[in-house]
């Protein structure tokens, strides 16, 4: 895996930050809090960057989310100081799904959620004059795994260029609290979901791979006889089904 000074990162994220505010003519952030490492993450990077009375946390639950969820999330709006409110998102959500598609399926349900929760956070951005931060990492981004116009929505993304081993071992640095960085990571979007099951990977595996692969440009025949063939292939496959999610809608010419 790459070596890279995480603390220097860290002050290159601040200043980052600073300006994506300033080019926008904003000074305040506005961050979906869900309880996981890379909303805390984020949270962390901007109270470091603007101070924590420009901040503003929220917390977007749904009625069949796991309670740690809004009380890790919970945890970190207080350690870091920041304003917060809790939005329960169930009423929206569950509207549509009784009214127009009662059948809809798990997969549907989520990204609704995911939709949903952006929807409020533009929103408020508009309430407290402040920018989306987002809080996608490079792993997520490159495979796709995240929501389009849901969690990939936002102003500009601050760990967007960190795979998420990394954004683990950031956390460690920030102070955040312990609760957040040991969880079993997960979009919580149905019961028992977790990320690396529904992936099919582990994420040390994967961050391993996608440097490899993207940044080393390892020979594929090299790639193979260390991960395996069916992994290089799940990898590959997931990357390429989700390359419209990284870039702007097609204009046609």
């Amino acid at each position: 895996m790459r070596k890279i000074d995480l603390n220097e990162q860290i002050e290159l994220i601040v200043e980052f930050i600073k300006k994506q505010l300033t080019s926008a003519g904003f000074s305040n952030l506005i961050v979906g809090l869900s309880g996981g490492i890379d909303s805390s993450v984020t949270a962390a990077l901007c109270v470091k960057a603007i101070g924590a009375d420009n901040v503003f946390g929220v917390m977007l639950p749904y009625h069949k989310s796991h309670p740690d969820s809004l009380n890790h999330a919970i945890e970190v709006a207080e350690t870091l100081n920041i304003k917060h409110e809790v939005i329960d998102i169930s009423p929206m959500v569950d509207n549509y799904f009784e009214k127009y598609a009662v059948d809809a399926d798990i997969l549907r349900k989520g990204n609704r959620m995911a939709r949903e929760r952006m929807c409020v956070l533009y929103d408020l951005s508009a309430k407290y004059k402040a920018l989306v931060a987002g809080t996608g990492n490079l792993s997520e981004l490159m495979i796709g795994y995240c929501t389009q116009y849901g969690d990939s929505a936002c102003a500009f993304e601050p760990i967007g260029h960190l795979y998420k081993t990394e954004v683990y071992k950031m956390a460690e640095i920030l102070g955040l609290p312990q609760s957040v960085i040991t969880k079993e990571p997960t979009a919580d979007l149905w019961e028992g979901q977790t990320d690396e099951d529904e992936m099919g990977i582990t994420y040390a595996e994967l961050d391993e791979v996608l440097y490899q692969m993207l940044e080393l440009n390892t020979d594929e025949r090299e790639l193979i006889s260390t991960f395996s063939k069916e992994r290089i292939e799940k990898v590959k496959r997931m990357i390429k089904n989700s390359e419209f999610k990284r870039r702007m809608p097609n204009v046609m010419k």
